[in-house]
C-alpha cells in the first residue's frame, strides 16, 4: 500500500517558501493550473491513500473551484475533508478561511471516517480514516511551540483509544527541530521512516523537516521517498508499506 502526505498550500505554488509580503498575493488569488498539476502528480504517484494539508474547498481565491472535488474526480475514489478551524473559531466567519481544509482520499472505500477538534490552537482539526485494518491520522499543528506541545498531548489521547496499527502524517510545523516529537514518538511506540532526516521546507531549498509520516511498529516500510516537485512550498512524502 502507498501513502502520500502533502501540504499543497491551497494550490498557490512554491514561491517564497516563508509566507511574506512578496508572496502574500498568492493567498488572495491563484490560478487553477497549480492544483491541476498537483492532481496529475497525485494520480501518477499511484498512492492508495492521500492526505492533503491546506486544500481550498471553494473560496474566491480559487474562483470558487473546490479543489477537493477536482482531485477526487482525478483519483476516481473516495474523499473526506473538513475545515481546519473549530466551530466557534473566527476562522469559520472569515470567507476565505472558512474554505480552508485538510482532506483524505483513498482508492477503496474506508471502513470509517472521523474528525476531531483539538482544544487549543487556531488550526485544530484531526482527520481519521480507517482502512485495511490501519488507522490513518492527518494533522496540521500550530506555529507556536507550546501550543504544539499541548496539541500533541491531546492527539496521544485520541490515537490511544484503539490499539490498531496507525500511521500519523501531516505538517507538524516543528521549527524547533524534530526533537520536539521524541516524547510523542516514544509514548506511542512509533517510528519515522525518514531515516536520513531529509528536510521538506521550503521546497525550493529545503532546510526544515516540518512534514512527517509516523508509523506503528507493525507497519513495515518498503520504501520512503520525498519527491522533488515544486508545486507547493512544502515537499510531499511518499511511503510504500505493508502491514506485518
Amino acid at each position: 500500500m502507498k501513502l502520500l502526505i502533502y501540504n499543497i498550500a491551497y494550490g498557490t505554488g512554491s514561491a517564497g517558501g516563508i509566507k511574506s509580503i512578496f508572496s502574500a498575493h498568492r493567498y488572495l488569488r491563484t490560478t487553477n493550473s497549480v492544483i491541476r498539476s498537483i492532481a496529475e502528480f497525485i494520480n501518477q504517484s499511484n498512492a492508495d491513500v492521500v492526505g492533503l494539508v491546506e486544500i481550498d474547498t471553494g473560496s474566491f481565491r480559487t474562483g470558487y473551484l473546490n479543489q477537493t472535488s477536482l482531485i477526487a474526480e482525478q483519483l476516481s475514489g473516495y474523499s473526506s475533508c473538513a475545515v481546519k478551524y473549530g466551530f466557534s473559531s473566527i476562522g469559520r466567519k472569515i470567507p476565505i478561511l472558512r474554505k480552508q481544509a485538510n482532506a483524505f482520499f483513498s482508492k477503496t472505500k474506508p471502513n470509517q471516517l472521523k474528525s476531531y477538534y483539538m482544544p487549543v490552537g487556531f488550526k485544530r482539526l484531526i482527520l481519521e480514516m480507517e482502512l485495511g485494518g490501519i488507522r490513518f491520522f492527518l494533522l496540521h499543528l500550530a506555529l507556536h511551540r507550546e501550543t504544539r506541545r499541548l496539541q500533541l498531548e491531546y492527539i496521544k489521547k485520541i490515537v490511544s483509544i484503539n490499539p490498531e496499527p496507525m500511521i500519523i502524517g501531516g505538517d507538524f510545523n516543528t521549527f524547533a527541530g524534530d526533537l520536539e516529537l521524541d516524547t510523542f514518538i516514544r509514548d506511542l511506540n512509533l517510528y519515522d521512516p525518514n531515516k536520513t532526516g531529509t528536510p521538506t521546507f521550503p521546497s525550493q531549498s529545503p532546510r526544515k523537516k516540518l512534514d512527517f509520516i509516523l508509523c506503528s511498529q507493525s507497519i513495515k516500510t518498503i520504501s520512503f521517498q520525498i519527491p522533488q516537485v515544486r508545486f507547493s512550498d512544502h515537499l510531499p512524502l511518499l511511503l510504500d508499506f505493508e502491514l506485518s
